[in-house]
C-alpha cells in the first residue's frame, strides 16, 4: 500500500486514477479547490484536502509522509480563444501550481519518493509524420513554451532527491467527458468530419491506459524524466474522424475549414490544425503493454453504449 496525493483529482483523468488507486489498496488524498463539490466525484476511500493551485502552496499536512505526488491540475488549453488573460490562466494553472507543489515538497520533513507531473505532447510543437520519442527537442510555439516551463518547474524536485516523471499526454479518449465528448458531438448530429487539412498527426491514448501508465510511473523506479503517454499507433486527424464515424455509424465527410477555426479561436486554433506523432519509446523499452493500442478498439470502448 502506498500513500498517494493527487491534484486535479476531479478531472477527467484524475477521477479514474483516484478510483483505481483506491481499488488497488492505496491511501489516496485528493487535492481540490472545492471539497464539497469533489466529494460525490471521489471514492469514499479517498481523503479530500482543499488546495487552489493558483493561489497558495499545497498543505504540508497531506504531503508529509506521502510516497507519491501526482499533479494533474491545469486549466483547459485546447479549444479556447487565447486572450492574454486566458494565457495567464493556462500558465498559472500549470507552471505556478507546479512550483507551489515543489516548494511544499521541499519543506516536507519526509519527502515523497516520486513526483509525477502532467505535461503534453505539445512540448514538441507542430510536426509532420516523423516519429518523436522523448529525446526529441522542444518546439517553439506557445504550447511548447508552456510545456517547457511546466516540466522545468517539476524537474526542480530532482534536486530534493525525488524521482520526477513528466507525463506528456496525448489526446485522452474515454467515456464520460474529455476531448472525445466534444469531438463526437458533430458526428452524432451527422455533420462530423476532419479538421482543416486532416493531415495533422494525432497522438492519442485510451483513458484506461493513461491511468495504468500513471500507476506505473508511481511504481516503476526505472521510469524517470519525460514519458510520452500515447498509444504506439498515432493517426492523422482524417483517420481519427473516419474512425469516429465508423464507430457511431455516422458520415465523416463534413470538413471544418481552418479559416473558420481561426475566426473562432484565433491563435488558440493552432493545436487543432497542427499536430505531432509522439511515440511511447520509454514505455515500449520497458515492455509496457497497452490494453487499447489500436484506435478502433479504443473508440468502441469509449463510445460504446
Amino acid at each position: 500500500m502506498k500513500s498517494v496525493v493527487v491534484s486535479g483529482a476531479t478531472g477527467f483523468i484524475g477521477k479514474e486514477l483516484v478510483r483505481s488507486l483506491v481499488e488497488r489498496g492505496d491511501r489516496v488524498t485528493a487535492l481540490t479547490r472545492d471539497p464539497a463539490r469533489a466529494r460525490p466525484l471521489v471514492p469514499e476511500g479517498a481523503a479530500i484536502e482543499r488546495w487552489d493551485g493558483g493561489s497558495g502552496d499545497a498543505p504540508l499536512s497531506c504531503l508529509e509522509g506521502a510516497d507519491a505526488v501526482v499533479h494533474l491540475a491545469g486549466e483547459r488549453a485546447v479549444g479556447v480563444y487565447w486572450t492574454d488573460a486566458v494565457k495567464r490562466e493556462i500558465e498559472d494553472s500549470r507552471v505556478k501550481s507546479t512550483e507551489r507543489l515543489v516548494r511544499a515538497i521541499e519543506r516536507s520533513a519526509r519527502k515523497p519518493s516520486v513526483f509525477v507531473s502532467a505535461s503534453g505532447v505539445g512540448f514538441y510543437g507542430p510536426h509532420g509524420n516523423e516519429a518523436l520519442d522523448e529525446t526529441a527537442p522542444a518546439g517553439e510555439d506557445y504550447l511548447a513554451s508552456v510545456c517547457v516551463a511546466w516540466e522545468g518547474a517539476a524537474a526542480r524536485a530532482t534536486a530534493l532527491g525525488v524521482r520526477v516523471v513528466c507525463a506528456r499526454l496525448g489526446i485522452v479518449l474515454g467515456r464520460g467527458g474529455g476531448a472525445l465528448s466534444q469531438m463526437a458531438l458533430p458526428f452524432k448530429m451527422f455533420v462530423g468530419g476532419p479538421i482543416g487539412s486532416g493531415k495533422q498527426q494525432v497522438s492519442w491514448v485510451h483513458l484506461e491506459d493513461a491511468v495504468r501508465i500513471f500507476e506505473r510511473a508511481i511504481d516503476d523506479e526505472s521510469l524517470r524524466g519525460p514519458v510520452n503517454v500515447v498509444s504506439p499507433n498515432g493517426v492523422t486527424n482524417a483517420e481519427l474522424s473516419a474512425a469516429i464515424g465508423r464507430t457511431l455509424s455516422r458520415p465523416s465527410v463534413f470538413r471544418v475549414p481552418e479559416a473558420a477555426l481561426r475566426l473562432r479561436f484565433g491563435e488558440g486554433a493552432d493545436p487543432l490544425v497542427t499536430g505531432q506523432r509522439a511515440i511511447p519509446a520509454a514505455l515500449v523499452a520497458r515492455g509496457h503493454q497497452f490494453r487499447y493500442a489500436e484506435l478502433d478498439a479504443a473508440l468502441a470502448e469509449a463510445l460504446g453504449g
